[in-house]
C-alpha cells in the first residue's frame, strides 16, 4: 500500500472515528429542497444549508469558516465550504431581514472576491490551499467546478441585493473557467459537438463526479440570468443536454454512482451522496425543465426505501475504498 493510501485511510478514519469536529461536521448536513427558492429568480437559494449557515465549529479572527480535515492537512480554508455557509445564511437573511445573518453572507461574498486568484493558466479560479488524496493527489493550489459553481450563485445574489458592481466583476472572472477546457486551466470537458461536462476534480481521465456537476449547472444558470450573457445561457444548454443523455449510465441498478470512475468495480455513492443525487436532481429537474430527471431522483428514492439495496451499497461502497480510493 501507497504511502500516499494509508494517509487517505487515516484520514478517513479520523475524520469519522475521532470526538472533535472534522470537515466532514460541516458537509453532512441531510440535503433539504428549499420550496421558497424557485419563487423569484436569485432569490433564496435551492437547498437549505440552514445547518451549515450556522457552522461555528473553527473560524478564523474575522469569523470565516475553516475546516478541520485532521493529520498533515489541519484546518483549511475551503471556497465551496464559504459559498455554502453564505448562501445558508443568505437564505436565513431573506426570511428574517436579521442583521446577523446579512453580515455573514456579506463575509462570505467579500472573501470570494478577495481570494479569486490567477491559476497557472492565467484564469481566476478559488484554489484550495491544501494537497488532497483523491484518485491522484489533488496538489495544492487545485480548483474545482464545483467552487467555481457555488461562489457564482453567491456572488450573483450578492450584486442583486447591493448593486456592489465588486460581486458580478468577480462572477464574470469567474465564469472564464468555465468556458475554458481542462487542459487548458479550466473545469470544461466538451461532449461532442453540443455538450459539456463541468469537473469538480480536474483529473486525466476525468471522473465526471455527479454531485459537483449538478452544483455547478446550478452556478451556471445563475450567472445566466445575472449577466444575461448568451455564453451562459449556451453552457447551461450544453450541460443540460450532456446529463440528460448520461444520467442513465449513473443508475446501477440498485443504487447511483457517486462519479465515472472507471475502475472494474465503478464508486458507488455513500448513503448521504445518494440521498444528495436525489435531492439534486428533483431540483435540477425544475430548473432546466427536464422532467426526466424527477423520474431518475424517484428512482433512486425507492433504492434508498429498499434494505437490501442500501445493504448491498454499502457492501460495495466499503470494497471500492479498500481497493481504489
Amino acid at each position: 500500500m501507497t504511502p500516499a493510501r494509508l494517509r487517505y485511510l487515516r484520514r478517513v478514519a479520523e475524520a469519522y472515528l475521532g470526538s472533535e469536529p472534522s470537515q466532514l461536521t460541516f458537509w453532512h448536513e441531510a440535503p433539504e429542497t428549499n420550496p421558497h427558492a424557485f419563487d423569484e429568480p436569485l432569490g433564496e437559494y435551492y437547498q437549505c444549508f440552514f445547518t451549515k449557515a450556522d457552522y461555528a465549529a473553527h473560524t478564523d479572527g474575522d469569523g470565516v469558516p475553516m475546516l478541520d480535515y485532521r493529520g498533515h492537512v489541519g484546518k483549511q480554508y475551503n471556497p465551496i465550504a464559504i459559498a455554502q455557509w453564505g448562501l445558508g445564511n443568505w437564505n436565513l437573511w431573506r426570511r428574517t431581514d436579521d442583521a446577523g445573518r446579512h453580515a455573514r453572507w456579506t463575509l462570505a461574498a467579500d472573501w470570494l472576491v478577495e481570494n479569486l486568484s490567477p491559476n497557472a493558466h492565467g484564469l481566476p479560479v478559488w484554489k484550495h490551499h491544501f494537497d488532497w488524496e483523491y484518485r491522484d493527489t489533488l496538489r495544492s493550489g487545485w480548483y474545482s467546478a464545483l467552487a467555481q459553481g457555488q461562489g457564482l450563485s453567491l456572488l450573483c445574489r450578492a450584486h442583486a441585493a447591493t448593486g456592489d458592481e465588486r460581486y458580478l466583476d468577480a462572477a464574470h472572472a469567474a465564469f472564464g473557467a468555465m468556458t475554458v477546457a481542462t487542459d487548458e486551466g479550466g473545469v470544461l470537458i466538451r461532449e461532442g459537438s453540443d455538450g459539456a461536462w463541468l469537473e469538480e476534480a480536474v483529473v486525466d481521465p476525468p471522473t465526471h463526479i455527479l454531485n459537483g456537476f449538478l452544483w455547478a449547472i446550478w452556478g451556471v444558470r445563475d450567472y445566466a440570468i445575472a449577466s444575461h450573457a448568451r455564453a451562459a445561457w449556451a453552457l447551461l444548454s450544453a450541460c443540460g443536454r450532456t446529463l440528460q443523455r448520461n444520467i442513465a449510465t449513473f443508475d446501477c441498478g440498485f443504487w447511483s454512482l457517486y462519479e465515472q470512475s472507471g475502475t472494474r468495480l465503478p464508486m458507488l455513492a455513500s448513503p448521504f451522496y445518494h440521498a444528495l443525487h436525489v435531492n439534486q436532481l428533483a431540483i435540477t429537474a425544475r430548473l432546466l425543465d427536464q422532467p426526466d430527471l424527477a423520474d431518475w431522483a424517484a428512482r433512486w428514492h425507492d433504492y434508498m426505501r429498499s434494505a437490501w439495496c442500501r445493504r448491498r451499497a454499502f457492501a460495495q461502497k466499503a470494497l471500492f475504498k479498500l481497493l481504489y480510493y
